[in-house]
């Protein structure tokens, strides 16, 4: 069997590019289909920017997650580690509905799935592994796990940071362990949280809660290594006073909605986005801390911009070109670096614990929020 393009990997970057490729052969290889959402919310969840949003709806599937299960983000507050240093994102006053929308892993992995595999033109290859990728002038040849091969133009990595299309291809990838877990869990709060999302720097560990539908809310708690153990480790009553005496209790009372869990985070940046005959989107190509809750949002972007170059292409040129690809590689270039950059220094700049950096980082926190010029930047920024 002979495609134009073999996505390996079903998650989100992986079936979002599968939906932007209609109009063009393509296989997804994926080990496992998502199953149905639950009823109870799930502890995964993505800050998706309303630039991805319309990406999303534009595929068709944003319109597929229920609204009783997005939640909008009207503002944001940053708090410094001394304190009293705070800086406030406001959507309104940045002339947007809304900074970003939260979402749930499982809801958007439905929505994404939800008729890809009646797709014209798309057959998936689920319940086996890639396993190995042959090489030639012509194409790329896939083995998958249970026996079954396939053949492609072009091969996109999008099976994660662990990425096996990228060891295949020789893409070199610097990774670097932070030597921190996030622990996530959702909790019910006793106030409303107002659709704000609040954060706390403390010194080298990040507490984030997140706005969920009705009055939840979502903890994304990035700590070293031992403390998250001992958190992942307590029981609901001991975790609910944690968070309280860590956030200062904004918004009262909270009371665990699913069981914590832990994901270790590091670092990564692929060497190149291409090889020969060989692209990679999201985690396979960098893995950002999620202070800035931007993994998914690169993920889309990927997808967006490859889709965009391949949809584009002149008649009958071939998807797996490499000057074709550097389009690709080169669209995304800046905004990966920047991002990486940026997530990187905050997290350095506040793991620091160099008196005279403590000063500079929350003054700049204070001076930032009272340029309204330069927040909006930013909003802007973050919201595309």
């Amino acid at each position: 069997m002979e495609f134009e393009v073999a996505i390996v990997g079903g998650g989100l970057a992986g079936a979002a590019l599968a939906r932007a490729l209609r109009g063009v052969s393509v296989a997804l290889v994926t080990p496992a289909r998502p199953g149905l959402p639950g009823e109870a919310l799930d502890s995964r969840i993505y800050a998706i920017s309303p630039g991805n949003a319309r990406f999303l709806a534009q595929l068709q599937a944003w319109s597929l997650v229920p609204d009783s299960r997005l939640a909008p983000v009207h503002a944001m507050r940053v708090h410094g580690d001394d304190g009293h240093s705070v800086l406030e994102f406001d959507a309104y006053r940045s002339g947007a509905p809304e900074l970003a929308w939260i979402a749930e892993d499982a809801w958007l992995q439905h929505a994404l799935w939800r008729g890809l595999e009646t797709q014209d033109r798309l057959e998936v290859f689920s319940g086996a592994a890639c396993e190995r990728l042959e090489f030639d002038e012509r194409q790329v040849r896939l083995a998958l796990a249970d026996g079954r091969s396939l053949a492609a133009r072009l091969v996109v990595g999008a099976d994660g940071a662990s990425s096996r299309v990228r060891e295949q291809a020789g893409i070199a990838v610097h990774a670097q362990p932070y030597g921190q877990t996030a622990v996530v869990a959702n909790f019910s709060c006793e106030a409303a949280h107002g659709h704000v999302a609040l954060q706390w720097f403390q010194g080298g560990t990040v507490l984030a809660l997140l706005p969920l539908p009705g009055n939840q809310v979502s903890l994304v708690w990035s700590t070293g290594e031992e403390h998250a153990q001992r958190l992942l480790g307590l029981a609901p009553d001991e975790l609910e006073r944690e968070v309280e005496r860590a956030s200062g209790a904004p918004l009262g009372a909270l009371r665990l909605a699913t069981p914590p869990r832990g994901f270790p985070l590091q670092r990564l940046l692929a060497q190149h986005m291409i090889a020969p005959r060989v692209a990679l989107v999201g985690d396979a190509a960098h893995v950002v801390h999620p202070l800035a809750g931007q993994g998914a949002n690169l993920g889309f972007q990927d997808a967006r911009e490859l889709a965009r170059v391949l949809l584009t292409r002149e008649p009958g040129r071939d998807p797996g070109e490499p000057r074709l690809l550097r389009r690709y590689e080169r669209a995304r270039a800046e905004d990966v670096l920047a991002m990486r950059a940026t997530v990187h220094g905050l997290h350095a700049l506040f793991d620091a614990r160099s008196a005279a950096l403590a000063w500079l980082r929350n003054a700049g926190l204070r001076l930032v929020d009272q340029l309204a010029i330069v927040k909006n930047l930013l909003v802007r920024q973050a919201m595309h």
